[in-house]
């Protein structure tokens, strides 16, 4: 690491392009020269305060770089990951992760919403008020590492995949906050006849009853910002692949039986591990986009069936397209087995 004036220097945003992949992996988050100015970051956080003022709000939450995205208690603002903030770092979490939360414009904002709903419930305290807890729950209940969804359920708004809103109270109120404050949304008419219909209610009221007055939470403190971080990027995102690991049960040598072929008039027929990772990226986008499961956790999934159809040695069968179908239909169904036993992780 070159260093200036005696002091070990930040690397530039010229020269992280530059950079290699285990170049990047060397460097702390402290040695990153990012910032939220100037980048396209800026531009949709400017386009979030103009939804605020849109909806006649004062309070204007305050952001910074950090490993991750999150509103901590206590604090109005939001940290926004530090990869959203260099084309480059960009690159590298997609490659380190399969695909990078909040990259797209719509997604970005999608979370901009969410994560202002907690710092306004931060900013003016409203979860103390006895209407909110009664609206929304009890907000003093353990924060859960998982947590177990009922896709049908109408009690709660659709913004986050994964049914974010039922993961916990004040994700609930943010997620509702999120889809009240998006420009021109239909809530009354969308959630007519849902009992989430009654939280968009309040969610109205309270905003407007305070969106005038100043807000009595002030700080402007950042909260584990990559300035401070002296953890390497391969040591973070080692970190973040056993966080969104999986614990799926192994799967049974009579299911990819059942998908592909062991007889001997399939033996010229392409390995069913090559027809797998000839279509990985495929199956698992189509299985992500189905049940909003990570990809990371997915594609390990599918490197278990890799390694199980080499080990049994199946080839596909008379049609590649009846395979791909099965093969979704199978990854999907053991993908949502393991959500409905509980394991959405509770990741904003």
């Amino acid at each position: 690491m070159p260093k200036r004036n005696g002091k070990r220097a930040k690397v530039t945003s010229k020269e992280i392009s530059r950079l290699d992949d285990e170049s990047l992996l060397k460097l702390r988050f402290c040695d990153l020269d990012l910032r939220i100015e100037d980048t396209v970051l800026q531009d949709r956080i400017d386009q979030l305060y103009e939804e605020l003022e849109g909806r006649g709000i004062r309070f204007r939450p305050h952001f910074w770089l950090a490993d991750e995205w999150f509103s901590p208690d206590g604090v109005p603002g939001v940290a926004i990951p530090f990869y959203l903030a260099h084309p480059r770092l960009l690159r590298l979490e997609r490659k380190q992760m399969l695909e990078a939360e909040g990259s797209t414009q719509q997604m970005c904002m999608k979370i901009l919403r969410h994560e202002t709903g907690h710092a306004i419930d931060t900013a003016f305290r409203l979860r103390r008020k006895k209407r909110y807890r009664e609206v929304f729950g009890k907000v003093s209940q353990p924060y859960p590492r998982y947590y177990q969804p009922q896709p049908y359920s109408k009690e709660y708004v659709l913004h986050l995949d994964m049914w974010y809103a039922q993961s916990h109270p004040v994700e609930d109120f943010a997620e509702t906050f999120a889809v009240w404050l998006r420009p021109r949304s239909p809530w009354r008419t969308q959630y007519q006849g849902w009992p989430a219909l009654k939280k968009l209610t309040y969610v109205d009221s309270v905003v407007n009853e305070v969106k005038e007055k100043r807000h009595p939470v002030c700080t402007r403190e950042f909260v584990e910002p990559i300035s401070k971080s002296r953890k390497t990027l391969a040591s973070h995102y080692a970190n973040k692949r056993q966080y969104y690991g999986v614990e799926y049960p192994s799967f049974y040598d009579r299911d990819l039986r059942r998908l592909f072929s062991s007889s001997e008039c399939h033996r010229r027929n392409v390995t069913a591990a090559a027809f797998l990772k000839r279509n990985r990226c495929e199956l698992r986008k189509s299985v992500a986009r189905w049940t909003g499961e990570y990809q990371y956790t997915i594609d390990q999934v599918l490197s278990e069936m890799i390694d199980r159809c080499r080990d049994l040695r199946l080839r596909v069968g008379d049609s590649q397209d009846t395979a791909m179908q099965d093969v979704l239909v199978l990854l999907t169904m053991q993908t949502m087995n393991y959500l409905h036993e509980g394991h959405h992780r509770v990741a904003l």
